[in-house]
């Protein structure tokens, strides 16, 4: 049987604000939006949710994420980190990335898609860089998050670093697990390879190629430091040789975009490439802050992501809306809405993706239910702001995927946090240094 949502507040992706309307859905469709009453009216045989005291959103989008990244959450470091390069040379890539396995990978990538549940996110794209765990390291991802019942899209991020041949078979990774999932009902894949830095030119064109018809991402200028790199190594920044190589595109979805010139934008704009922005990460790791609204501006198609770092996606939102206001020392940039398209209907774009991020006939059934009780009243005009300020995981009631509810009441349905917390714990013990994990 289907059911009828009769909302306080209904937000649509595109951030139209809705007092007094609902929803019914249907066989993981949503069937009809509107006003409580003509909804009701519409479905006499479906169950009815009263929610007039809620709010019923889309659920959100997380364009960007690590799985793996939960196992550095507090790790030791041996040595100091000064700047983006140390952290990937001599931290990030031996001391995590290169030690990944199929163990590790299954149990952060429950605990990690829990995480995202938890905080209203119904959708991500998750990219794995874990060299010696291929081939099956995105069937490993998929199998073990299959029964959570969250959409998904993964990647495997192919690099040279390792050797040629490991990257080749880093791409082969993506296209098999395409292929194999392509009539999945909520996992797909996605062609991805990591940096100008990591990858040569005949590398990037053939991941280019292998993508036909496919989206492509790559990592792109998350500090100084690629630019630099390319600069000393090609005489030109990373989006000017991107576009010499030919592979700019509406396919194409950049993560971070920290240090991009105002040449480098008008070619992503040109080219019709969108853009994931990952606020928080990009504070912890000292990059600084993308010219999110220049992008904006130009007309770039811009998602949100956690980048795996802090997966309470509402914070990600609330980081996203108060940074930029500090950095151009101006209150009136990144408005609330901009951040909220950014977090449902343009991140869905930036994946690809045309049924989700949004509240509409037709539209997948992922939407989540948010109480309302705020200290002020939730109006037409603030209520994005409201949301996107003061609400939090707690606050998050319902959420649902595919018109499956997978939180009820404030809790996750059918799972055992703590046992899945307990395996991240102990995937933790083998990763870290021996002993700094007890």
């Amino acid at each position: 049987m289907g059911e009828v949502l009769l909302g306080g507040v209904l937000i649509q992706g595109d951030g139209s604000v809705r007092p007094g309307w609902g929803l019914a859905h249907h066989g993981g469709v949503i069937e009809r939006v509107g006003p409580n009453d003509g909804v009701r009216t519409a479905s006499p045989d479906y169950a009815v949710l009263d929610h007039s005291d809620k709010i019923i959103s889309p659920g959100f989008v997380n364009a960007h994420m690590h799985s793996y990244g939960m196992l550095s959450r507090g790790i030791p470091v041996q040595n100091e980190i000064p700047d983006f390069r140390a952290f990937l040379y001599d931290f990030w890539w031996p001391g995590l990335e290169d030690r990944i396995d199929h163990q590790m990978i299954r149990a952060t990538g429950r605990a990690a898609a829990l995480e995202l549940l938890n905080s209203g996110v119904t959708t991500y794209c998750d990219v794995l860089e874990a060299p010696h765990a291929i081939p099956g390291a995105l069937d490993a991802h998929a199998r073990a998050i299959e029964e959570i019942g969250i959409r998904a899209v993964l990647s495997f991020e192919a690099t040279e670093r390792v050797s040629r041949e490991n990257g080749i078979a880093g791409l082969e990774e993506n296209v098999r697990f395409i292929r194999s999932f392509a009539e999945h009902p909520l996992i797909s894949g996605m062609m991805c390879f990591h940096t100008t830095f990591t990858c040569s030119p005949d590398f990037v064109r053939r991941a280019h190629e292998m993508a036909q018809g496919m989206r492509l991402q790559f990592h792109l200028s998350e500090s100084v430091y690629e630019p630099e790199w390319c600069r000393e190594h090609y005489g030109k920044l990373p989006v000017e040789l991107y576009d010499e190589w030919g592979i700019l595109s509406g396919q194409v979805l950049a993560a971070q975009g920290v240090v991009l010139s105002d040449e480098e934008i008008d070619i992503l704009a040109e080219r019709g490439c969108s853009l994931v922005h990952v606020p928080l990460s990009n504070c912890e790791v000292g990059g600084g802050f993308a010219p999110v609204p220049e992008l904006l501006e130009r007309g770039i198609v811009v998602g949100l992501g956690t980048d795996g770092y802090i997966n309470n996606f509402i914070e990600v939102m609330r980081g996203a809306y108060l940074v930029h206001k500090a950095s151009h020392r101006n209150p009136e940039v990144m408005s609330a809405d901009s951040v909220w398209k950014m977090a449902t209907i343009h991140g869905a774009r930036a994946l690809g993706l045309d049924s989700v991020g949004d509240l509409r006939e037709g539209a997948a059934a992922d939407f989540v239910v948010t109480r309302a009780d705020l200290s002020t009243p939730v109006t037409a005009d603030n209520a994005i702001a409201q949301y996107v300020l003061f609400r939090n995981p707690g606050d998050v009631i319902d959420v649902y995927v595919a018109g499956r509810r997978l939180k009820h009441n404030g809790e996750l349905v059918g799972i055992d946090l703590e046992r899945e917390r307990a395996a991240v714990r102990e995937q933790a013990r083998r990763l870290w240094p021996a002993g700094s994990a007890e």
